[in-house]
């Protein structure tokens, strides 16, 4: 479940709220001879202000493919470069793009809230199965039952707190 709420994070680090960030390029790849590689393999990224990125490529050539796999990554930034670095202005989000950020939050936090139920289920079947084989009682099972929903709750209610802070961060008008 602690791996659930950290791949939670780690999503959740690449929606956008208005701010400059690295992470929100973590996804984005780029075609290096012919192998799809992270932009921070190929430079490195750097956030001199607030609302700019900047990537300084390793490889000079590469410039160009870097810049056309920010463009049609679906971030909707409109990268420059001067030769020699690539700069990122991150513009200020619209209130139907935070709307639109905001469900693709519930959409990846429903995900997530899934893949909690579906440990609890393992482990539900885990405790019916060592009751099957009579190694516990029928009040063990009942407690293990009754942990493993309370420990599911709290995780849920983990998840949830986070996606509300997520989601306030994205609707926050600067």
């Amino acid at each position: 479940m602690e791996k659930v709420l950290g791949d939670l994070q780690h999503e959740m680090s690449h929606i956008r709220t208005g701010r400059a960030s690295v992470n929100l390029l973590d996804s984005i790849r780029v075609d290096y001879y012919g192998t799809p590689s992270p932009i921070n393999h190929l430079g490195t990224l750097h956030v001199p202000e607030p609302s700019l990125l900047t990537v300084q490529p390793y490889d000079v050539s590469m410039i160009g493919a870097i810049e056309k796999a920010i463009r049609t990554s679906d971030l909707g930034l409109n990268p420059s470069n001067d030769g020699k670095i690539i700069r990122i202005p991150i513009p200020p989000l619209t209130e139907e793009r935070r709307k639109d950020l905001v469900k693709k939050l519930h959409g990846i936090a429903e995900e997530h809230r899934v893949a909690l139920r579906n440990i609890r289920r393992d482990a539900n079947d885990s405790i019916k199965k060592l009751l099957k084989e009579k190694l516990i009682s029928e009040d063990e099972d009942r407690r293990g039952h009754d942990e493993v929903q309370k420990l599911t709750d709290s995780y849920i209610a983990r998840l949830d707190q986070a996606v509300k802070s997520k989601e306030k961060e994205i609707l926050e008008l600067k």
